[in-house]
């Protein structure tokens, strides 16, 4: 946003200045007093809120007055268009800038003092970290391996940039989410509190890194594995095992909606009941 804004100044700036007006006589005052082609001088009276140009010679008070009423008979013609001063037209696209910086500065402190209140950002320091070693803890079980979870607060590898909830290496030993699942994975675990599709999400995406960190790398497999291991997720985060379904099947719903660049996410035709991505084929509850 700042750089737009930067754009549109230099663009401003660069673009040539409109020419100054000529405060003299113009063609059309002296066509329309009767003097086009003279060489006399014409002087800029004002009366009664209007601007005459009057052709001047050296003549007396009176006779000026004569020429005014002379003047005022003729018929009038349009208005010659206003110039706005040359430094007021300069500085509008300064101005502009100022506004528009302004409006993207108020936006991030708004943005920055609800964060700061509301969300991840407003747990204490331990209470994050406990939270970050019990999602740990989940993402180890489905890796089969030691593996950690980080909250990227500085969004440096996750968020809307980068457009994903989460990032894992595949086969490695670390995995980012942004503050906003991290901060419905703590609501459920900590405080009980479960917030429909958004908890759902949450889960859904502690699973699907896990399994990168596993070792699976094609994205509609992985979140095959996601939603069924969620199910066991979210029991043990809080969730009794009929939620923790009810949730996952929800994703598994929202999912065959996915088109456009998350297409790559959307699970095949296997994934369902005793099909190849079954991971518990032995029973008919899926997912």
């Amino acid at each position: 946003a700042l750089g737009l804004e930067l754009n549109f100044l230099v663009s401003a700036l660069r673009s040539a200045p409109s020419p100054r007006p000529n405060r003299k006589p113009q063609d059309v005052d002296r066509e329309r007093y009767g003097y086009d082609g003279e060489t006399d001088d014409l002087v800029l009276v004002r009366r009664g809120g209007e601007e005459v140009w009057i052709p001047y010679s050296g003549e007396s008070a009176e006779e000026v007055e004569e020429l005014i009423a002379d003047s005022e008979a003729l018929p009038d013609h349009a208005d010659e268009p206003v110039f706005e001063p040359e430094s007021r037209r300069g500085l509008a696209p300064v101005r502009q800038f100022l506004v528009g910086l302004g409006i993207i500065g108020a936006l991030s402190v708004t943005i920055w003092f609800v964060e700061s209140r509301t969300g991840w950002d407003s747990l204490d320091g331990s209470t994050r970290l406990a939270a970050v070693d019990r999602f740990s803890d989940q993402a180890s079980l489905i890796a089969d391996k030691p593996v950690t979870i980080y909250c990227d607060e500085s969004r440096d590898f996750v968020g809307a940039v980068q457009h994903a909830d989460g990032v894992a290496e595949v086969g490695g030993e670390r995995a980012y989410l942004t503050p906003e699942i991290c901060l419905d994975l703590y609501r459920l675990a900590f405080e009980d509190e479960v917030r429909g599709s958004q908890t759902a999400r949450a889960i859904a995406v502690l699973s699907h890194e896990a399994w990168h960190l596993r070792g699976v790398s094609d994205e509609g497999t992985t979140e095959c594995y996601a939603v069924q291991s969620g199910v066991e997720v979210g029991r043990r985060l809080g969730l009794s095992e009929e939620t923790a379904r009810q949730l996952m099947r929800q994703q598994l719903t929202e999912n065959a909606l996915r088109g456009g660049s998350s297409a790559e996410y959307r699970v095949s035709s296997e994934c369902r009941d005793g099909a190849r991505l079954d991971l518990d084929p032995g029973s008919t509850r899926f997912p």
